[in-house]
């Protein structure tokens, strides 16, 4: 830890010195402002260029920020100025003399009609926003995710990614909270399945935040991902509607309506889809002799799936202005989906010479189906002063996922065959409430308090009959009912000061939890409390209006649920399964994050430096633990707390517009990992069996995405995933490449767009992973979802693409949480 903290200092000290300690001649402040001449609303990230007209090596300029203003220092002098926006007329200022802080006043800022043609522009583009503690992806019209879903937008933002079974991580690391528009998810226990649900059309914007600060959930040790649904702000009725059609099929319906007044604003999203999937899975495994490690049996185990999905969801909304002041907004949310995944897995047996032994099929029938409400209310109080307000809001929600399969086993070129039948069914009760108090203190200070309660029971059922005698009969030792019970409580409060160029911000969030594991046919009962506090800290130096560096600390927690603790959960095949842990402890993690910023004209750079130490980090093992009744042995996966888990690495993302006509986005993350601690266990005969866990990884990841405006005005999209190979303590996952592309036409003057995308283009979106075990050794493949090509069309009314959200965002979505001046 000591290195680590000696590499943050040094590197921080040398950014700090060379940035700041150079000799300068005396500068002065050049300032001003930029609005829409249409809306007379301001315009954020308008590049601002200033060339020195004696000395053209004298270049000085910044970007507006969310108010349209600018400001930034040059030497004495006369100026020729600048001032660009993509898909407006550029302001030229030939002359501003400059002997004192000068101002240029507002400047008004027109479409340019031509471009606005060429271009798709403001709501369009998925613009990145840099906060002190976040950083926000518009999704704008994602020409790439049409007709997809939550996981298709995870997956092409920068520092995130989707991996092929839907696990959602962060910067690689998979201990990330996924909130829905600042609250937990009813499916919180399965984000993976959450995600799948949730149309990508529905989806407004992502916020990353990598180092939360004291305001935040302290759940997530690797930061927090909060997905902000559509709603309508502007005035009047308008809305859009898409209609989608794919290959395999895919068929899906979404439309969103707002209507706002002076009094209230009415919005709903509403959306169907009927889809079918197919996706594979392959487990090749190598069992050893004991006692001479040479090869005893081989079994090829292979599954193609086809996964058929049919539902809706509806978010109906309204804000009532009670008075210039007051707002009470009203939300409800409904989903359900049908589920149908009928599926065969094949087995082959072969001896330990690979000679072809016998062959085995697993057929299962398997149907589900995934209800959820949700109901919230919130209450927000605006005082006099700007950004003084109280909001208070509350949520109840109920979900229900329930899973039922019929399985046959035959071996080939045999009568007999025997029958087994699976319930799964899972039930989530949440109640939430939480109190956010802003006060800001002079022009550049802020306060912040507040309470969150989150009270939830899960309730998980899993049942394996298996047929004899004409009979079903009860199999005991595979049926469970886990019942878990959380309960929160936290307070929290924080200040946040500019003083100059520097910022900073300092929190403290305390949370008290109480949770219950029970296992209720076993009677085995579980309460475990504890009280923790979490600090953060975040501090910015502002070199100019378009540069800064950051440094921030925070504590964060990583609570197990969910299938994390079930020690049952799914039979499809009975010599590789997934068994919970109902003794999983949370995982504590500190993190460190040293981030800058920079933008020029047409190119932004971030960059950042992070350190992640978590203690008790779960680790997914794999053991031989028994054998089934002809003597086969059972691989095992469960979680663990293994000891520490040391995670540092290096990111960068660059927004790029080289030409009007084409934009660029790349993200960079490289990463080292280290594990250390040993696992010991009781495996299914009772011996005693201890593995080494130690491990030292480096991995890395890169996507790039890249957007043209071709000839007769149709954008062509093109993104790339890179994932390299990472070594891990049984093994290792291969590198995986992977491509989408996407077309798209404004139609029906600029009201409709017509697109054409391919996600998994070269259809080479797997999960390959290898695994050694001292008993065994096994190569898998998976992927969850094979090429898909969607055909969609969009029509907005009284609504245009590059309209901007003319209101401010409202509690859950806005940027109370930022620090003041940055």
């Amino acid at each position: 830890m000591k290195k680590f903290m000696t590499l943050w200092f040094v590197l921080f000290l040398f950014t700090s010195v060379t940035a700041i300690a150079q000799t300068k001649p005396k500068e002065f402040t050049l300032s001003g402002s930029v609005i829409e001449a249409a809306t007379n609303q301001p315009l954020e990230y308008a590049s601002v260029y200033a060339q020195n007209k004696a000395d053209a090596s004298i270049v000085s300029g910044g970007m507006t920020d969310a108010k349209g203003k600018f400001e930034f220092e040059v030497p004495q002098g006369d100026y020729y100025l600048k001032i660009d926006f993509l898909g407006f007329k550029t302001i030229e200022i030939n002359s501003i003399s400059v002997s004192k802080n000068t101002s240029i006043g507002e400047q008004k800022i027109v479409v340019d009609s031509q471009t606005l043609a060429e271009v798709n522009i403001i709501a369009e583009r998925s613009t990145v926003e840099i906060k002190l503690d976040k950083k926000v992806y518009n999704v704008g019209q994602d020409m790439i995710v049409k007709g997809g879903t939550a996981s298709d937008v995870l997956d092409n933002v920068p520092s995130v990614s989707v991996d092929v079974d839907g696990t959602v991580s962060l910067r690689g690391n998979e201990n990330v909270k996924v909130l829905i528009d600042g609250k937990p998810t009813g499916l919180a226990s399965n984000i993976a399945e959450a995600m799948k649900i949730l149309s990508a059309e529905s989806i407004e914007k992502v916020e990353v935040i990598t180092n939360p600060s004291a305001r935040y959930e302290a759940e997530g040790g690797a930061g927090i991902i909060n997905i902000v649904l559509r709603k309508g702000k502007a005035q009047g009725i308008n809305g859009s509607l898409t209609g989608s059609v794919g290959d395999p099929m895919n068929y899906g319906l979404n439309g969103n309506v707002n209507f706002r007044s002076e009094n209230y604003n009415m919005y709903t999203n509403a959306g169907y889809n009927h889809s079918k999937s197919k996706g594979s899975m392959i487990n090749n495994s190598e069992y050893l002799d004991p006692l001479t490690g040479l090869p005893r049996q081989y079994i090829d185990e292979s599954k193609p799936s086809t996964r058929e999905r049919e539902g809706y969801n509806i978010n109906f909304g309204l804000e009532w202005f009670l008075t210039k002041s007051f707002t009470w907004t009203n939300a409800v949310t409904l989903s359900k989906n049908n589920i149908n995944s009928p599926n065969t897995i094949y087995y082959n047996y072969f001896d330990k010479d690979r000679l072809f032994d016998y062959a085995r099929t697993r057929d299962e029938d398997k149907d589900g189906s995934r209800e959820s409400i949700e109901y919230t209310t919130t209450f927000e109080k605006n005082f006099k002063k700007d950004g003084h307000k109280l909001t208070v809001s509350g949520t109840v929600s109920a979900d229900k996922d329930l899973d039922n399969s019929m399985i046959k086993d035959q071996i080939q070129l045999q009568d007999h065959f025997s029958l087994e039948r699976t319930l799964n069914n899972e039930k989530v009760d949440r109640n939430y409430l939480q109190a956010d108090y802003v006060l800001p203190i002079g022009e550049d200070s802020k306060f912040e308090a507040g309470y969150l309660g989150n009270f939830s029971t899960l309730e998980t059922v899993f049942a394996l009959d298996n047929y004899n005698n004409s009979q079903w009969v009860n199999n005991i030792n595979l049926t469970n009912t886990l019942e878990y019970k959380e309960k929160v409580n936290a307070l929290y409060a924080q200040f946040g000061s500019k003083v100059n160029r520097f910022s900073y911000m300092l929190g403290l969030r305390f949370e008290d939890t109480n949770v219950d594991v029970n296992q209720l046919i076993t009677q085995d009962y579980n309460n475990k409390k504890y009280n923790n506090f979490f600090p953060s800290a975040f501090l910015s130096y502002e070199f100019s209006p378009s540069s800064n560096l950051t440094l921030s600390y925070s504590k964060r927690v990583n609570r197990p649920r969910g299938f994390f603790l079930n020690p049952f959960s799914n039979y499809s095949s009975d010599i590789n399964f997934f068994q919970g842990n109902p003794d999983l402890d949370p995982a504590m993690t500190n993190a460190f994050d040293l981030g800058y910023m920079q933008r020029w004209t047409g190119f932004t750079l971030s960059t950042s430096a992070y350190v992640n130490v978590t203690d008790d980090a779960f680790q997914f093992v794999k053991r031989i633990n028994g054998t089934t009744a002809n003597g086969t042995p059972i691989t095992v996966s469960s979680p663990i707390n293994l000891a520490t888990e040391y995670r540092y690495g290096f990111e960068f993302t660059v927004n790029a517009t080289p030409f009007k006509w084409w934009r660029l986005n790349g993200n960079f993350n490289f990463f080292r990992k280290e594990t250390q601690g040993d696992y010991t266990f009781t495996d299914f005969d009772g011996k005693q069996e201890t593995q080494n866990f130690d491990n030292t990884s480096y991995s890395w990841f890169t996507r790039i995405t890249s957007r043209v405006t071709l000839p007769y005005k149709i954008d062509w999209q093109m993104n790339g995933m890179y994932r390299a190979r990472e070594e891990t303590a049984q093994g290792m996952i291969k590198a995986n490449l992977s491509a989408n592309m996407a077309l798209s036409k404004d139609i029906f003057k600029d009201n409709g767009t017509l697109s054409l995308n391919v996600s998994d283009l070269f259809n080479s979106r797997k999960r390959e992973t290898e695994i050694h075990l001292p008993q065994s050794n096994s190569f898998s493949e998976m992927q969850w979802r094979g090429r898909q090509i969607n055909l969609s069309f969009t029509y907005r009314f009284n609504q245009k693409k590059t309209e901007k959200q003319k209101f401010a965002p409202k509690s859950g979505e806005g940027d109370s949480g930022e620090m003041i001046g940055a």
